[in-house]
């Protein structure tokens, strides 16, 4: 239980005017998140609980992959990136990099391809030793020209990145599907898998070709697709041509234009890496050969500020129940505590989570306002009124509908909004 009277932040009655974006304007409002400068955002406990959430449902998917996490190291050494070609601002315009005391520069990671690469030329030899696929939860930072959009577009922010390394053509495509399918699973455990959709997009600094994002729909996204409702795909707009359509097996007739986020990305990088940094494996006849790889990403906090834009309401923020700080927000009023006090013990002997308003130098309205701000699942009132009448107020915030409990014999598994 986490009371609210302990909590060092503290909610504001208005969005701050300097922020453009929704997710921003909310999470800063809410006291989830604090604004250091353009940007670079500080996760507050309440954002801090709802990013570790997010990251447990991407780990569990990566785990389920067959995949290893590793921590790599955030300061690059410029020799590796030369030996691919993209330490250049003129091929990749967004380095952060730094002058050493001791003459020479590095590098501030802004993905991981060349050193991981080069970290396995250590460690693989023979076709024993893959396929692999390696991942991360690490801070990257990009000199980020359009820092406007909060939380889902800043200069410092959390990636999980995952790297697969295959033997063949074969191996690699098959492992591709699989984490496209892991990406759904993440999108559909976090309540925005009906609104995602794999989409067609242009490679980018990373390969050559077509690539995969993963694109939610929303009215306030940054990208514009051209989606096929039936077959679940789309197409950027920077692709969408006559010949890509043809090429893709698509109709334009069925096609609809929207307004999304991209949420995720996953890239075929054939051998680029591999033979600039030497990574390469002996086959079973004993002939040398390239290790195949791809880079699959997805931005934390990108993910929880698309969250955000796409189920807020006019009220304030909507947490889906797979990654919400908390599972039931309880507000005592009226002097209830001790009654209050039964419903969380009981609360928390079922394995919920409770964020307790138990402030007392607000009214009744200011808490039903930042309950609501907050965005907690469900909210529970313990009232003078309900007290009497020997209930408990359950109210679920996607809905707001609406459900009395009885005191005495408080369950929080038998209510029932189907």
């Amino acid at each position: 239980m986490q009371r609210m009277s302990q909590l060092f932040t503290k909610t504001r009655r208005e969005a701050p005017k300097d922020e453009q974006s929704r997710n921003a304007q909310l999470l800063i409002q809410a006291g989830f998140i604090h604004k250091e400068m353009a940007g670079v955002y500080t996760y507050l406990p309440l954002g801090f609980r709802v990013f570790k959430n997010i990251e447990e449902i991407i780990r569990e998917e990566m785990n389920a992959l067959g995949a290893e996490e590793v921590l790599l190291t955030t300061l690059q050494d410029p020799a590796l990136w030369q030996k691919s070609g993209r330490w250049d601002d003129a091929v990749v315009d967004n380095w952060f990099k730094s002058k050493l005391t001791s003459g020479g520069e590095v590098g501030i990671a802004n993905t991981h391809e060349e050193p991981l690469t080069a970290l396995l030329t250590h460690f693989v030899s023979s076709y024993k030793d893959l396929p692999l696929y390696i991942y991360q939860f690490q801070t990257k930072f990009r000199n980020e020209l359009r820092a406007k959009s909060g939380i889902m577009r800043t200069r410092e922010f959390m990636m999980k990145d995952l790297y697969s390394f295959s033997r063949s053509e074969e191996e690699f495509k098959q492992f591709y599907e699989q984490c496209a399918e892991a990406y759904m699973k993440i999108f559909e455990r976090m309540g925005l898998g009906a609104l995602t959709y794999r989409t067609f997009a242009a490679g980018g600094s990373f390969t050559t070709g077509f690539t995969d994002e993963f694109q939610t729909l929303s009215a306030s996204g940054e990208d514009t697709i051209y989606i096929d409702t039936e077959k679940k795909i789309a197409i950027n707009k920077e692709i969408y041509t006559d010949e890509t359509i043809a090429q893709l097996g698509l109709d334009k007739d069925t096609m609809t234009e929207k307004k999304s986020i991209e949420v995720g990305n996953i890239f075929p990088l054939g051998t680029k890496y591999a033979e600039a940094m030497g990574l390469r494996f002996r086959d079973e006849e004993g002939n040398e050969k390239p290790v195949i790889m791809g880079s699959y990403g997805i931005g934390l906090g990108r993910l929880m500020g698309a969250v955000v834009e796409v189920f807020a309401d006019n009220r304030g923020i909507i947490w889906p129940a797979s990654i919400a700080p908390y599972d039931a927000h309880v507000v005592v009023l009226d002097g209830k505590e001790e009654e209050t006090a039964h419903i969380i013990q009981e609360l928390e002997r079922a394995g919920i989570e409770v964020l307790y308003d138990d402030r007392e130098d607000k009214s009744a309205g200011e808490k039903f306002a930042d309950a609501d701000l907050i965005g907690i699942p469900w909210r529970i009132v313990v009232s003078k009124r309900t007290v009497e009448q020997n209930q408990v107020e359950v109210k679920e915030r996607s809905g707001g509908k609406m459900q009395l409990l009885p005191l005495d014999n408080f369950q929080f598994s038998s209510l029932n909004f189907q």
